[in-house]
């Protein structure tokens, strides 16, 4: 009987093997084109994991059966309506000019000239002086002249304002993603090779009609949602993100420069994905029915944890009823020489210990990371009071490049990473739901480098001007400062803070120490407080 259990084992561990490689191999593939979020290779993804759930006998659970439609406000795009004409000539909004990314709407005409500036006439400024003069200044900034001469502009009553630079080359493109402070007056900048065309002599006078009209550019992603009721009070989430960065298009890739490529993101997050796919399967055909599961494909992961987001404040079941969660990103590359696996969250709970020590026999080495949050799904549900382990293998060289291809996977480590899953589940006999404990918060990464921290958990989704806070940790400066949840920070001392990118810039011109302000909006009011890092 042992020689017949042993090869049954062995079987069931090869066809699981087998199994996450057919997964990872299609979801990885260039078919799929990366699987970017609101793209048409993230339906496909979020198409066969549905249809996968329907095989292994899941039940929908989300909003449309399977799936959870959401939307991302991908920020602002230029109307075709727009247009520029100079002396009765249209101008091609994107080839003959730009409008500044910040404008306001509106339209506008009037007589204009770069030597003379009339009051409710739209002006021409030429910003080479400026910039000549601003050459050797390390602290130059373009946004900061720009806001300065529209502001007085605007206060010297214009009716809107046409940029160009008579000097040099282009200086200014359309960001979409610009979440600054829109401008009082129409903005438009006229490119260098439409000047040399339209505004030949610049101490003359030109006609100038324009229309600026912008609307928001909005991308559909949709978590894959799916569930086993056992009639237990308690439920088990099991999730792994199954978005990926495409082509590189929101400037996420570690490559940069150059062709655009598919990044296939095969260990990121197809390895979680598929692993999911798996323990649907093994859970729906176990013995133990102490938990009902929920199983969760997140989209939207790699833009600020979106997807889990939305569906932690848009929940298909009463997250009253959630025991924990298990988050699975980045599990196919396990290191054969080391065989570790790191496991977010463990401070999350007193109750991990015991829960994990169950699995006697564990097929790796174990290293434990406390804290609750981090850049992946957990930490969404960790913010909601629900304790999290999250699964990770590690970072490698292929992190976030086209190179995170389907044959790098190391399939016998994701088979080991499911299994023990599956075993520390099957283990756990729960009396009462865990307890939650809070824990320290993970740094966000950024380009900046800084010493200091208010203590706030920035809600990565938000697409608004500034930065609306999540979370605020206890005993650190935004806490004993009298900062809330729900609050947006728009602005730390003399620096704007209109995006998380920003803030993290900001924070790494102060140390410890240093006191500033935080102006923050809260409703429809803005505080002022003082900061104390």
């Amino acid at each position: 009987m042992l020689i017949s259990s042993v090869g049954y084992a062995q079987k069931q561990h090869k066809k699981l093997v087998n199994t996450l490689q057919k997964h990872t191999y299609f979801l990885a593939s260039d078919e799929l084109q990366g699987r970017r979020a609101g793209d048409l290779g993230e339906q496909k993804a979020s198409a066969y994991i549905a249809e996968q759930f329907k095989r292994n006998g899941i039940l929908p659970k989300g909003s449309d059966g399977f799936f959870q439609p959401f939307s991302i406000n991908d920020g602002r795009m230029v109307e075709g309506s727009t247009v520029l004409k100079i002396n009765e000539k249209t101008l091609r909004v994107g080839i003959d000019f730009e409008v500044l990314s910040n404008s306001s709407n509106g339209s506008f005409s009037g007589d204009a000239s770069p030597s003379i500036h009339e009051s409710n006439q739209p002006w021409l400024i030429d910003l080479a002086d400026a910039l000549e003069e601003n050459k050797e200044n390390p602290h130059f900034d373009l946004n900061n002249l720009l806001t300065e001469k529209i502001k007085n502009a605007k206060n010297k009553q214009a009716s809107a304002i046409v940029f160009f630079n008579s000097a040099g080359q282009d200086i200014i493109a359309f960001n979409g993603k610009d979440r600054s402070e829109q401008t009082p007056i129409p903005v438009v900048y006229l490119k260098k090779s439409a000047l040399d065309k339209h505004l030949t002599d610049l101490t003359s006078t030109y006609h100038i009609v324009s229309s600026v009209s912008f609307s928001p550019k909005i991308r559909n992603a949709r978590n894959v949602v799916g569930y086993i009721d056992n009639g237990s009070p308690l439920t088990v989430v099991i999730g792994a993100h199954l978005d990926h960065l495409g082509y590189g298009e929101d400037g996420n890739s570690m490559i940069k420069g150059g062709v655009p490529s598919i990044h296939n993101g095969a260990d990121d997050n197809a390895s979680g994905t598929s692993s999911l796919i798996e323990l649907s399967s093994i859970l729906k055909k176990s013995k133990q029915k102490k938990f009902n599961y929920l199983f969760i494909a997140f989209s939207a992961e790699e833009l600020g944890l979106n997807g889990s987001k939305y569906f932690v404040e848009n929940p298909t079941i009463s997250l009253n009823s959630v025991n924990y969660m298990i988050n699975m990103d980045m599990v196919g590359r396990m290191n054969d020489s080391t065989n570790s696996i790191t496991l977010g969250g463990y401070g999350t709970s007193p109750s991990w210990k015991n829960i994990i020590d169950a699995v006697k026999d564990k097929p790796f080495v174990i290293k434990y990371d406390s804290s609750g949050t981090g850049p992946s799904d957990h930490t969404s549900f960790y913010r909601k009071d629900i304790p999290v382990l999250f699964f990770f293998t590690g970072l490698h060289t292929d992190y976030h490049k086209p190179s995170d291809d389907a044959d790098k996977i190391n399939y016998l480590g994701m088979a080991k990473v499911v299994q023990f899953i599956q075993q520390m589940i099957e283990l756990d006999k729960p009396a009462q739901k865990i307890a939650f404990t809070k824990t320290r918060e993970t740094q966000t990464t950024t380009s900046a480098r800084f010493s200091v921290s208010m203590g706030i958990m920035p809600d990565y989704s938000y697409s608004g001007n500034g930065v609306r806070v999540d979370g605020v940790s206890d005993n650190r400066p935004a806490k004993k400062a009298g900062i809330l949840a729900g609050d947006i920070v728009k602005q730390l001392g003399e620096y704007k803070t209109p995006s998380v990118e920003a803030y993290m810039q900001a924070l790494s011109k102060f140390k410890k120490g240093d006191k500033t302000t935080a102006l923050v909006l809260r409703k429809d009011q803005e505080i002022s407080f003082e900061i104390v890092f």
